[in-house]
């Protein structure tokens, strides 16, 4: 398992090159649990991708992917292993990665791939949500990782898993 960390200041000055630097190697792949922290104290997720689904098909005849993209959908267990409440937008701190290193940010379509997550989820300590997040990507391009980080995405403790 291999995780990206580093100061939080560091990667907010730093986001720029981290979007154009290139992948490493990670151990973790789709459905492997990595624990996740938060900024404070007590929050802490277990966070395992369940399922990527490439290509997925629009559940909204109206929002469909523009033309020359498809849709990704990624499935989500989150586990609450902290002792304070989980409250966020998961899909805020979801990210993508294509072959070419290119990073797409979750949709606002849904499949029909499974029920997403709503825009906010509240996860008290010991309990779990599952639900799917929904990626448009243009169509020369195929998902090779997932990333996930607690904090709407800025927390500086970045899940990473291979997609096969």
């Amino acid at each position: 398992m291999r995780r990206r960390t580093a100061p939080l200041l560091t990667c907010l000055l730093a986001v720029p090159a981290l979007a154009l630097a290139p992948l490493g190697t990670t151990d973790s792949k789709v459905g492997d649990t990595l624990h996740l922290k938060g900024f404070e104290s007590g929050e802490t997720l277990d966070v395992t991708v369940t399922k990527v689904v490439e290509p997925a098909h629009a559940k909204d005849s109206f929002l469909r992917p523009s033309a020359g993209d498809h849709l990704v959908a990624v499935r989500f267990r989150l586990k609450n292993t902290g002792t304070a409440v989980y409250d966020d937008s998961p899909s805020n701190g979801a990210t993508v990665i294509d072959k070419d290193g290119q990073r797409f940010s979750s949709s606002l379509n849904d499949s029909t791939a499974g029920p997403s997550f709503p825009g906010s989820v509240t996860i008290s300590p010991g309990k779990a949500a599952l639900g799917f997040i929904t990626f448009e990507v243009p169509n020369t391009s195929r998902v090779v990782t997932v990333q996930f980080a607690m904090e709407s995405g800025f927390s500086d403790d970045v899940g990473e898993w291979q997609v096969p």
